[in-house]
């Protein structure tokens, strides 16, 4: 199959790209410049412009874009660029599925969408929660609607906290556990939606695929734990201690309410339609997420 893919340079949809073609995919690759490569297509989502021929004969669309959610404090223009850098996009490459007849649209999305959802575990049919990110990805996942309406099937990943060893969280946690400076944080007992990359990758590949799959799929690993079991996990595969728990009030104090929808809320989200589909993960569980994030 013939796949667009947006957002292919960073850490998920790097990995994305080579996994398709691994499996005998046709890639080509979105990028905001001239393209230097022969697999790659210039777009300017600002200007809703693509070049001419780029959905020729493309059996499915993928949108992995969006500036960094946990890169910068979240300043009412940061917020600002996190919103642009989504749903602009996603309007224009929905615009585009809709315009070529592409079958398949698969965007990214988040579980961000729960907003606090407590101790409960929650599927794909759990409603919205409040906050920045669940209004965020409520317009994100809308922002899919034109695509839809040409009867294009639709894919929102809503993804969870990703473990690999080439960056993102496990990049921010790993230096300081290695200095003991790790623990949990709040009460600890607010869950926390782990995922590995390789099953990220596996079920965008799985998705794009099954053609039974439609709406959101939550992408998290089927075992999701508490902060608290989360960080114990983390110290052992690290062999290091946790002695230094986060108080609560301390994160509260990040701007925008950036601690506390990041690290406070609590979602025990299941894969409920991966899992129903037939999807077999790789890593069920945290310890052995955190073994292939951790090694090599």
């Amino acid at each position: 199959m013939r796949v667009v893919v947006a957002g292919s340079s960073g850490l998920i949809g790097t990995a994305v790209v080579a996994h398709l073609r691994s499996a005998g995919h046709e890639v080509l690759r979105l990028v905001r410049r001239t393209p230097a490569a022969p697999d790659e297509r210039s777009w300017d989502p600002p200007a809703g412009r693509i070049d001419e021929g780029t959905f020729d004969g493309v059996g499915a669309v993928l949108g992995l874009g969006g500036a960094g959610i946990g890169d910068r404090p979240w300043s009412g223009a940061r917020k600002q660029v996190l919103r642009d850098s989504r749903i602009g996009a996603t309007e224009v490459l929905a615009a585009a599925v809709a315009e070529h007849r592409v079958p398949t649209f698969v965007s990214a999305s988040a579980v961000g969408f729960y907003g606090d959802a407590g101790p409960d575990e929650i599927d794909e049919s759990a409603p919205q929660g409040s906050g920045f990110l669940a209004e965020l990805v409520r317009d994100w996942e809308a922002a899919t609607r034109a695509a839809a309406d040409a009867g294009a099937r639709v894919v929102t990943l809503r993804t969870g906290l990703v473990l690999s060893r080439r960056g993102g969280l496990m990049g921010r946690l790993r230096p300081l556990f290695r200095l003991a400076l790790g623990g949990w944080i709040g009460s600890g007992q607010q869950y926390w939606p782990w995922v590995s990359l390789d099953d990220v990758v596996g079920a965008t590949r799985f998705v794009v695929e099954h053609d039974e799959i439609s709406g959101p799929v939550n992408v998290t690993g089927p075992t999701p734990v508490t902060n608290a079991e989360f960080t114990r996990a983390l110290a052992a595969a690290l062999h290091r201690p946790a002695p230094v728990p986060v108080p609560e009030a301390l994160v509260r104090l990040l701007p925008g309410g950036m601690g506390e929808e990041m690290l406070l809320h609590s979602q025990r989200a299941v894969p409920a339609k991966l899992l129903a589909a037939g999807y077999e993960f790789r890593h069920r569980t945290l310890d052995d997420a955190l073994a292939a994030a951790v090694g090599g």
